[in-house]
């Protein structure tokens, strides 16, 4: 399908072919890190519109759906913005069955979501398989964490002053800014421009 050309869109498919220059074939992840608020579940969902224009198989997860249950957390101590920013998601549960068999290139499927953080649930988990060459596109905070970075072969961080106490101690710890492959201000999200 092909999208209506605008300056984001413009934007997006450069950043889209520097990518697929760079990454060639295979599967890939591609993790997009940002403050609260600062549009990377957009961003990440117009990027995957434009790499699938492109002709790419592109699945979508974000760390949302990735939580802890309260319960969970609370075996970590009292309800606190650090509790949230080192215990809040289940990293374990993406790697083990998103991220490790996404990367096994076809031969085993892999699931989007385990966890319902509105309703504070696990979900029926969906096992879905995609070709040889796809593309996996991951948005959330703190994706781009130390102990997270290295899973991603491209490392974009959406630029912004953390404001959130959750996002102040992440960013006191490691700025994703530093270590991201792209630093993108969409700010203006009709005009969004590389840092």
């Amino acid at each position: 399908m092909q999208l209506v050309t605008t300056p984001r869109v413009s934007f997006l498919r450069e950043l889209a072919d520097e990518i697929l220059g760079r990454y060639g074939r295979g599967r890939m992840i591609v993790a997009i890190d940002g403050p609260v608020r600062s549009g990377k579940t957009r961003f990440a969902d117009d990027l995957a519109d434009v790499l699938r224009e492109r002709g790419h198989r592109v699945f979508r997860a974000s760390m949302e759906d990735f939580h802890r249950s309260r319960e969970a957390q609370d075996a970590f101590g009292a309800d606190t913005a650090e509790r949230y920013f080192r215990y809040g998601f289940d990293e374990s549960a993406l790697r083990r069955v998103l991220v490790e068999p996404f990367r096994m290139g076809g031969s085993t499927a892999f699931v989007l979501a385990v966890f319902d953080p509105a309703r504070d649930t696990w979900v029926q988990p969906k096992w879905v398989t995609g070709p040889a060459d796809a593309i996996l596109v991951l948005d959330g905070r703190f994706v781009l964490r130390p102990r997270l970075a290295e899973l991603w072969d491209v490392r974009i961080a959406l630029d912004g002053e953390p404001l959130d106490p959750a996002d102040v101690l992440a960013y006191a710890e490691a700025d994703p800014r530093r270590t991201a492959s792209v630093v993108v201000d969409d700010g203006d999200e009709a005009h969004p421009r590389r840092v």
